[in-house]
């Protein structure tokens, strides 16, 4: 477990510093009309550290329990609750919260869609043959380097603006490729060594076959990391990003202003903190 979890707080982090503005944007400013905070800025800063308050409360309060609640429907209910009670219920913008509650169905739809599609192609190339073991060390190599174009492809086109890094398309293209490449040749390298142990496979004909795909289970758990740090850490740096924008430009309200790095690096921070101790 000390081998998974320092695994996940370095990719968490670097998903939360390089990939966690996108997000964050729309905590932010996309949940409650700002427009109507102009004249009473003080109630929206108020409103946000109570959002903060509310969700961190119950969350660690979840999480010492055990159970698997969602950090984003926290933090989006007590940002509607603030709105609607403190202000007005036409504070709340009803149409970006029905995109996001839209999207907490959507989602779980199409990860099981894209997970059903990459299981049957594992069947069909790997495990539902004559040579499972064989298969696997040829064809594992392919879904490292899909991973690995997946997840920089994102970080390259939504990630990096907030950093100072913008590519145009082709170069975002050809870096994407490269990484996947890079990842490839890692995997490959690391399952080299593996080899056919007919002992292992007394019992269970797909233990050798497994130890290769333990491999590419690491890169997975990896991106996985990376990507969740970089769409849970907004939850916590949405409102906080919110209080330091209007608190600096002392009390004018915009929705233009960028996410500061430093409220990325303490939500990173936090989130890898959490993890460590209750994850």
């Amino acid at each position: 477990i000390k081998q998974a979890i320092i695994i996940a707080v370095i990719f968490e982090f670097s998903g939360a510093i390089l990939a966690g503005g996108e997000v964050t944007a729309t905590i932010r400013k996309g949940i409650l009309d700002a427009a109507l905070f102009t004249n009473e800025p003080h109630l929206l800063v108020y409103g946000m550290l109570a959002s903060l308050l509310a969700a961190g409360s119950w969350l660690l309060i979840a999480s010492s329990l055990g159970w698997p609640v969602s950090t984003t429907h926290s933090i989006i209910g007590a940002i509607v609750g603030f709105s609607a009670v403190g202000v007005g219920v036409d504070a709340v913008e009803w149409n970006q919260v029905v995109k996001i509650v839209m999207s907490w169905v959507v989602s779980p739809v199409l990860a099981g869609i894209i997970a059903f599609t990459l299981f049957r192609s594992l069947q069909n190339l790997i495990i539902d043959t004559d040579h499972p073991f064989n298969n696997a060390k040829k064809y594992v190599p392919y879904y490292m380097f899909l991973v690995g174009l997946v997840v920089s492809l994102v970080t390259i086109f939504k990630g990096l603006k907030h950093v100072g890094l913008s590519f145009d398309t082709v170069t975002s293209y050809i870096l994407s490729i490269g990484f996947g490449v890079l990842i490839a040749i890692i995997g490959t390298f690391l399952i080299r060594n593996i080899h056919l142990d007919p002992d292992e496979n007394k019992d269970f004909y797909y233990a050798s076959m497994e130890r290769v795909f333990s491999v590419l289970m690491i890169i997975t758990a990896a991106a996985m990391a990376f990507a969740h740090g970089s769409n849970d850490v907004a939850n916590a740096i949405g409102p906080l990003s919110a209080v330091v924008s209007t608190v600096q430009s002392e009390g004018m309200i915009s929705s233009q202003s960028g996410v500061q790095p430093w409220v990325l690096f303490v939500g990173a921070i936090g989130i890898v903190f959490g993890l460590t101790i209750l994850g």
